[in-house]
């Protein structure tokens, strides 16, 4: 059967190898009849041989069928020699046909088919016949099935079996490859089951490194486990059980160090190795000890990380053992350089630990009093950077923030005139850091002065672009001849503008000359830097006036802001018409705390000692190790620049928190006055005692007035000459009381307090009063206590009234000269008033009976000392109380009866009606209508838990 088959193959090979052959090829000379029908045969008899599959009906014929020698129309089966021939024969192009079955054939049932063809010409003529051999091609259809459904036998234990049982099976399909049942080897695989854990191949690993370098691989450990399978037999993953510890593992078991191992931290290292299989079964822990060797590396010893500093405790040694170590290296030497550098690491510019704001310290360092503050701190007079992110928490002088968006403030035009002169100086504190991927054209303006309306041009400004400070001034056309170009910009080149660190930057203008100062250090120019950029004078513009912003530029056309910076800003100031001093700019950045270094007689000859002019960097150069480490020991740690790398040491110096010093405030809270003293004006604090404990300084005192004053006829102040004699402190007056400012002694608060007078041009008018004093040390970090002052009188002054809230004096000490906390209480007060007028209005006509009946009762209606008198007494709520008794008895005694009988009603009309408070009340001098106005008042008061008079005075 196999042999049969692979002749039929051999014969399809080689028929289409012959099929090959071109369709034109002249045929054998034996059937050269020209003009007759014939089959394309090399012989007759070697016929037509074909394949096809069970499952399809083309057959694979073997030569192609074809007819020449004439017009072929058709062909057909001429014989069929087993009586059946499902087959038929399609024309195709060119005399060619292709045999189909008609249906599909079954192996199993017929495999073999045999029959004539010819082909029929157009004029009717036939061929001669050829004979067509079919052979069918089994397709794998059936499997295999068992002669039986189930096979059972027996065997006894403990034997070995030439064959225990034996099954057969049969297959339907015809052909040897797929109707043969074939026999099969039967594998018996034995799963593995995970029995044994892994096991080092030893209990313990040692292995020895060198201090200070980063190994590939220190040790490696291995482990087998005795399992069969790869699952459970390999080992796939160890790991480290010691935790926190300078060494990881992989998973072929190598252990490597993660940093330099230092001998000083640790001499050995244990640690516990455990492997796993992979099923994650867990071996016993191996140990491996890594001893660390001492190797000698050029540098510094003995240098602590950390030195506690205890404030005021003068100077102190940094490094008091260090010790420069050179490994007895194998060289001669020559020169040791040491350099200290010292940065204060702490919240913003970093300088005397935050002790003076920039107002403050520009008093200190002497700086000119006529420069204006264009970022001062948010207040009713400086509204403009309200809107301004700022650094609440900060202890002193606050921060602004800009975004770079729309942060801006736009200044009024009555802080600063617009118009500069030929001498100005600009100084602000700036940190500043470019934008990712900013483009280096775009600008971002400090200070800028620019038309209104219309246009956009840039009078002067002061801006940050591509990490570099530029001045733009531009003179007016009336400033020389405008046809002559002049110097218009600056162009300074500076790495401190762009990494986001504090700098104080001072440009100093005395026109055409332009001077730089960078950290109180003037900065040198050189032909390049900076960039000097010459233009023409503006033209002149009828109408157009110019806008001042900080943080942006004013775009006129546009009628918005524009170039915003984006950063920080603090303390900036202009000083027009003269130049700040060097001196003064160099001190504004100079720092209290600093280093101290050694004395002079400690230099050896061939030893250097440099500082820099702020004290924040010491260089020692010399060719005596010890005298280096001698020097060094005094003052700090560092080197560079030797032959041997010597690595940097950093060393914190932590300023612990220095005691909190005591100020106190004492004084007399009880004073009593006259009328006429009131007129004249009274010291409000006459006696009062500060004391500053351990505080070198004062930087505020706050007497602050509840309510608000009637400036109609009150009035608190200072005498004309008296801030002169204390040129470092500045005074503030408002309604709301007297705000003294400024770095100064205690001694020279207490000389200005009591010089405060309060004056009512108007006694009998006057509230309560309450006045609070209150002095602070470093921008209000430390706060006195409170000392409360009632107006100068007798009554007692009610509890309502005394308790005053907390925050009032305490939020007006760190506003500096902010007005104090009284704008809201003022506000207030003038809403009651005007209610209560309101209420006057109303109750007018209702009380007109009441008048007329008082003014009856009394002896005189003219009498102004009566009127006065009782105007004090039914003012129930005010803390100020004169002796009526002294002037009426001048006059006329019996009056006093009923003068007491107007006191009990007014007592009862003031219990229902309560206490008015008529800070705003315009009212004329009590001269003539005192009685009408009295009694008006007397019938508006409607509370009664306000009065609270002390009748053991009366």
């Amino acid at each position: 059967m196999l042999l049969a088959a692979s002749t039929v193959l051999l014969g399809l090979t080689l028929g289409l190898s012959h099929a090959s052959i071109p369709a034109f090829e002249s045929t054998p000379s034996s059937f050269n009849n020209h003009g007759a029908l014939r089959l394309d045969l090399d012989s007759p008899d070697s016929g037509y041989h074909g394949l096809v599959k069970e499952n399809e009906t083309l057959v694979e014929v073997t030569p192609q069928i074809r007819a020449i020698g004439a017009e072929v129309c058709s062909f057909r089966i001429a014989n069929k020699h087993h009586g059946e021939a499902p087959f038929k024969i399609v024309l195709k192009e060119k005399g060619m046909a292709e045999l189909r079955a008609l249906r599909a054939l079954n192996c199993e049932k017929r495999r073999n088919y045999k029959f004539d063809i010819e082909a029929v010409g157009c004029n009717e003529s036939l061929s001669e016949n050829a004979t067509v051999h079919i052979t069918v091609v089994d397709v794998n259809e059936y499997p295999p099935q068992f002669l039986q459904p189930a096979y059972v036998s027996t065997v006894d234990e403990g034997r070995l079996y030439e064959e225990v049982v034996r099954v057969e099976a049969s297959d339907r399909d015809c052909s040897p490859k797929f109707g043969d049942v074939c026999n099969a080897t039967v594998h018996i695989t034995v799963v593995d089951v995970n029995e044994y854990p892994p096991q080092f191949l030893q209990p313990a690993y040692v292995s020895t490194v060198d201090e200070g370098r980063l190994y590939e691989e220190v040790v490696r450990v291995e482990a087998s486990d005795r399992d069969c399978s790869p699952k459970f037999g390999d080992v796939c993953k160890y790991e480290i059980l010691t935790a926190d510890q300078p060494f990881i593992i992989d998973n072929e078991g190598a252990i490597r160090n993660t940093e330099p191992l230092d001998y000083e931290r640790s001499h050995n290292y244990i640690l516990s190795v455990v492997a796993y299989d992979c099923g994650m079964k867990q071996s016993a822990p191996a140990m491996v000890t890594v001893k660390v060797n001492r190797v000698c590396a050029p540098g510094w010893r003995g240098i602590p990380e950390r030195v506690d500093y205890a404030a005021g405790v003068g100077s102190q040694p940094l490094l008091p053992s260090a010790r420069l170590d050179l490994c007895d290296a194998p060289c001669i030497l020559r020169n040791v350089r040491a350099t200290l550098t010292l940065a204060t690491d702490h919240i913003g510019k970093g300088c005397d630990r935050d002790t003076y704001g920039v107002r403050s310290q520009r008093k200190l360092c002497g700086a000119s009093r006529d420069s204006v503050d264009l970022l001062p701190t948010p207040g009713p007079t400086t509204s403009w950077t309200a809107s301004l992110s700022r650094d609440e928490g900060r202890e002193a002088d606050e921060i602004f923030e800009f975004d770079g968006v729309d942060s801006a403030a736009i200044v009024p035009s009555d802080v600063l005139e617009h118009t500069l002169a030929q001498k100005f100086t600009i100084g602000v504190w700036v940190k500043h850091r470019p934008r990712p991927r900013q483009d280096p054209h775009v600008k971002e303006h400090l200070l800028c002065a620019a038309d209104d309306h219309k246009m956009n041009r840039h009078h002067y400004a002061l801006f940050v672009r591509n990490c570099r400070l530029i001045l733009l001034l531009r003179r007016d056309f009336s400033e020389g001849d405008p046809n002559i170009f002049r110097p218009a910009e600056w162009r300074w080149k500076l790495g401190q503008v762009c990494d986001d660190k504090w700098h104080h930057y001072a440009v100093q203008v005395d026109f055409p000359h332009v001077s730089l100062f960078v950290d109180g250090e003037e900065w040198h120019t050189d032909e390049k830097n900076p960039e000097v950029i010459d233009d023409w004078p503006l033209h002149p513009a009828k109408g157009v006036n110019t806008t001042l912003v900080v943080g942006a530029c004013w775009q006129g056309s546009d009628n918005k802001t524009k170039h915003h910076f984006r950063g920080y800003l603090a303390g900036l100031s202009v000083l027009v018409g003269r130049n700040e001093k060097p001196d003064v700019l160099s001190c504004l950045r100079r720092c209290q705390e600093g280093i101290h270094v050694p004395s002079m007689d400690l230099l050896q000859p061939g030893t250097q000692l440099l500082t820099n002019s702020d004290l924040t960097e010491v260089r020692i150069d010399g060719d005596n190790r010890t005298n280096v480490e001698t020097l060094l020991r005094r003052i700090g740690y560092g080197s560079e620049n030797n032959p041997l790398p010597v690595p940097t040491v950093q060393s914190y110096v932590t300023v612990l928190p220095p005691p909190r010093p005591g100020i106190t405030v004492n004084g007399t809270g009880y004073v009593a006055r006259e009328y006429a003293e009131f007129r004249l004006g009274v010291r409000v604090f006459p006696d009062v005692l500060v004391t500053a404990g351990s505080a070198a300084r004062l930087d505020a005192c706050a007497v602050s007035v509840y309510p608000s004053l009637n400036p109609d006829h009150e009035s608190l102040g200072l005498p004309g000459d008296a801030l002169r004699r204390v040129p470092s402190i500045t005074a503030r007056v408002d309604r709301d009381g007297v705000v003294l400012s400024g770095a100064d002694t205690s001694y020279n608060y207490q000389r200005l307090i009591h010089l405060i007078i309060y004056t009512n041009r108007k006694p009998a008018y006057y509230l309560d009063r309450v006045f609070k004093l209150t002095c602070s040390e470093l921008s209000g970090r430390f706060a006195s206590n409170e000392i409360l002052e009632p107006a100068p009188g007798h009554v007692q002054l009610s509890p309502h009234h005394a308790d005053l809230p907390e925050e009032y004096a305490t939020a007006a000490l760190r506003e500096g000269n902010r007005s104090l906390g009284g704008a809201s209480g003022s506000h207030a007060v003038t809403i009651v008033a005007a209610v209560c007028i309101c209420f006057l209005l109303l109750m007018a006509v209702v009380g007109a009976a009441r008048v007329r009946g008082a003014a009856k009762r009394r002896s005189s209606a003219g009498d102004e000392l009566a009127a006065e008198t009782e105007m004090a007494w039914d003012d129930s709520a005010l803390a100020i109380t004169v002796n009526p008794m002294e002037r009426l008895t001048e006059h006329d005694p019996p009056q006093q009866s009923q003068q007491d009988e107007d006191v009990d009603d007014s007592g009862t009309s003031d219990s229902e009606d309560g206490s008015y408070r008529d800070d705003d009340l315009d009212t004329s001098d009590c001269e003539n209508d005192c009685e009408l106005s009295n009694n008006g008042r007397r019938r508006r008061h409607t509370s009664p838990h306000d009065l609270e008079w002390d009748h053991r005075d009366v």
